[in-house]
């Protein structure tokens, strides 16, 4: 089990040291030192500014230096840079909207893992019954719903129409920190949890049902049965362990990919976390902002998978051999 857990570490690292390589490529490489400066900086920035970048990120170098530099900063220092158009480095502008994509994403994945695993698993074992079409039917309406769609249509109905009533129970917009109201944080969370989980729900209910209905007809479930355990323990023992492979799978991607960002959630739902953070660097071309998210959003995404890899090495031994 080290063996796997040093490998697919290793292979997490080189991953996230190819990404490095890529953003420097594309950012930094192209056009003289000055023109490299006025990207980082901005159309407004003075010329004594554009100096003390080209100065200060070694512009004026060899693009090895230029890397070398990068990678230092980067690594042993933890600077993701510093945005000009914020006035403050740009750790400080991820330090405030990552907490609430972090929140924003681990929330809704606890309730779609919890959501799909079971429909799925009530859906296998009730094959063919009125339960399995309900809940296939359900499962395929929110897999084919936009997340905007689903956002506009929560908001409208859960806050508008109440809120018209004079019931405020969940907030249209806006987020609340945990530390500072954990109740009004879950009110400021709900509808996005939500609108994230149900989408994402579906998929795991097909997911789950096919995956269970296969492990089901494996011949050592038969041996199971054939001893006389009960179908609860073969089900869930036996069973749902084998089958929740592909869902591990399928959830460290979700769930790095929301980690990174879940941007149209966090537009409709006015969250200033780091896909609405993305958005508005782009329309503000604050490319240092910019940088910091892909290489935040890269890293989460890889450590979702090393998280997943070790989750599906427990659930299937097996894969420890490869």
């Amino acid at each position: 089990m080290l063996r796997f857990l040093i490998r697919r570490i290793a292979l997490g690292i080189l991953v996230m040291w190819m990404v490095t390589v890529l953003v420097f490529g594309i950012f930094f490489i192209g056009g003289n030192g000055s023109e490299v400066a006025r990207r980082l900086a901005g159309r407004n920035a003075s010329l004594q500014t554009l100096i003390n970048i080209t100065h200060r990120l070694h512009l004026d170098k060899p693009l090895v230096v230029q890397y070398w530099e990068f990678l230092k900063q980067l690594v042993w220092h933890h600077n993701l840079g510093y945005s000009y158009y914020h006035g403050q480095p740009v750790s400080t502008v991820l330090k405030e909207a990552f907490p609430i994509t972090l929140s924003l994403a681990l929330g809704a994945a606890v309730i779609w893992l919890i959501l799909g695993v079971l429909s799925g698993v009530v859906s296998a074992v009730r094959r063919g019954s009125v339960i399995d079409r309900i809940l296939t039917f359900i499962a395929l309406f929110f897999y084919s719903l936009p997340t905007f769609v689903l956002g506009l249509l929560l908001l409208f109905l859960v806050y508008f129409q109440l809120a018209k009533r004079g019931i405020r129970i969940f907030p249209g917009s806006g987020y609340v920190p945990l530390t500072s109201n954990p109740l009004k944080w879950i009110e400021s969370l709900t509808l996005p949890w939500l609108t994230l989980a149900l989408v994402s729900a579906a998929t795991y209910t097909r997911l789950t049902r096919g995956s269970l209905l296969e492990v089901l007809s494996e011949d050592y479930i038969r041996t199971a049965r054939s001893k006389g355990l009960t179908e609860r323990r073969v089900i869930f023992r036996h069973g749902l362990r084998s089958a929740l492979t592909p869902v591990a799978s399928q959830f460290g991607i979700d769930l790095g990919t929301l980690v990174g960002g879940a941007i149209v959630t966090e537009t409709v739902f006015g969250l200033p976390g780091l896909g609405f953070t993305a958005i508005r660097s782009i329309t503000n071309q604050d490319l240092p902002v910019i940088i910091g998210i892909v290489i935040v959003a890269s890293a989460a995404v890889i450590a979702a998978n090393i998280l997943v890899d070790i989750v599906y090495a427990v659930l299937d031994p097996r894969v420890r051999l490869h």
